[in-house]
């Protein structure tokens, strides 16, 4: 969320109106670069059709703003079945008889522009949904997470590139420490002061937690080459036995979408195929293969506390920032989000953005997995519903944290918690290590 004045109305509406319309340009250049055929097409079945999300982004809008906060009567309430993500798993959507791609956008484009008179006139006060715009803020949020949903099925998409970016800024030429120390102490976690922090997210709580190291950087595509050239996927000591026995069973060598052409490692980006480039953090390698990766370092995935301790704690102050850098919203020079790049950036960018113990791009570029099933706060309270968090709590899920470079800055902050399945390799995932700070480990280069 923009730092918008939460007690007065017209700046607050500015602020949300710059979100919500952000987030439809996305959707807009997301959805307008393919064809009506690509739009219907599912490009994998671990992923809906593209005109699947379209329509589900005006449908949950529909339903949270205009029906629950504006309380209005439902558009089209024969669609509401085929666009609720829990009736319908991503596999079943193309045989629904779904919105065709011109109604998709037509309807996402009348419940946006009811949307923005219902902003205009609503107190932004008095109701839980409404206070500090909260249920816009979360359609907003909502909105820019099926951006990158979306932005996913692009990769996963066989055929000609259809999307473009400049690549990000060269990483600057600073000699960097492969970890820092974490000082043993208390911080606080989670928050009950962020306006559109989700329910997950709350409430705020202290943690204590013994000294630790932490890798300055992301694991990068050169020491996980390393990993896969040692032999990483072919001996089962580095893996789980859930880990081996997956990898088994996938066929898994090495990080989703890279091949080998004769001794050059190549990847698949978005339909163009490149070498990978080797101080770039790798990227769509599941929970068992970093898991693995980091056994065979000798060292081991951060526990979700330890990840955020380290990108938002300040000793000076002792107290827990919103973002690595202060309370500031990102800027471009603080992180690699928003799809501006299409890409990572090389280890070690992002200097404006480096957190008080010295790591960097904790915020941006890939989202990182960490130890930590995903499981509810102390004193957590399902809020506005529960199959937003809820339901997915359980050892089934992992933690990630962080974002990655497909995300808005409005669904990306210090407490922001994201998480899916240990086996997933299309998410923009990647890691990085930490061990004990009264255990061994090796310190070679990030």
């Amino acid at each position: 969320m923009l730092n918008a004045d939460r007690t007065d109305p017209a700046t607050l509406r500015e602020a949300i109106a710059t979100e919500l319309l952000a987030a439809r340009d996305r959707t807009a250049g997301l959805t307008g670069c393919v064809d009506d055929h690509d739009l219907t097409a599912q490009h994998s079945p671990l992923m809906s059709p593209l005109v699947w999300d379209l329509a589900h982004i005006g449908n949950q809008e529909e339903l949270w703003l205009l029906r629950n906060v504006g309380g209005h009567d439902p558009m089209h309430p024969e669609i509401d079945p085929l666009y609720d993500a829990f009736e319908h798993p991503r596999a079943e959507r193309p045989s629904l008889p779904l919105l065709p791609p011109d109604e998709a956008r037509r309807y996402a484009h009348e419940v946006r522009g009811r949307v923005l008179d219902l902003l205009e006139a609503s107190p932004l006060e008095g109701a839980p949904l409404l206070d500090a715009g909260f249920a816009f803020g979360m359609i907003a949020q909502h909105e820019q997470q099926h951006d990158e949903t979306m932005l996913i099925t692009h990769q996963l998409r066989q055929g000609a590139a259809v999307l473009a970016a400049p690549p990000p800024p060269a990483a600057p030429a600073d000699r960097l420490p492969a970890e820092v120390l974490v000082p043993a102490g208390p911080f606080t976690m989670g928050t009950d002061t962020e306006p559109w922090a989700l329910d997950n997210e709350r409430p705020a709580h202290r943690v204590d937690l013994p000294a630790y190291w932490l890798d300055t950087v992301p694991v990068t595509n050169a020491a996980y080459l390393a990993f896969v050239e040692d032999g990483g996927y072919r001996e089962p000591r580095w893996w789980t036995p859930a880990g081996w026995e997956h990898r088994m069973q996938a066929g898994l060598t090495a990080p989703l979408f890279w091949s080998r052409d004769g001794g050059q490692w190549l990847r698949r980006r978005f339909g163009t195929v490149e070498p990978v480039p080797p101080d770039e953090p790798v990227l769509h390698v599941s929970w068992y293969e970093a898991d693995a990766y980091a056994r065979w370092a000798g060292r081991r995935l951060p526990t979700e506390a330890e990840w955020e301790k380290a990108a938002r704690f300040d000793p000076a102050s002792g107290r827990s920032r919103r973002y690595p850098w202060g309370d500031g919203p990102p800027a471009a020079e603080h992180a690699n989000l928003g799809q501006r790049h299409l890409q990572p950036a090389p280890a070690g960018s992002y200097p404006e953005g480096t957190a008080p113990c010295g790591a960097r791009q904790l915020i941006g570029d890939v989202w990182e997995w960490t130890a930590s099933d995903f499981l509810p706060y102390p004193g957590f309270a399902p809020w506005p519903y529960k199959e937003y968090s809820e339901v997915f709590f359980g050892p089934e899920y992992k933690v990630l944290r962080g974002g990655s470079f497909a995300v808005a800055p409005v669904a990306c902050r210090g407490t922001f918690r994201n998480w899916d399945y240990p086996v997933r390799r299309q998410i923009f995932a990647g890691f990085r290590t930490a061990r004990s700070a009264d255990a061994a480990g090796g310190t070679e280069g990030a």
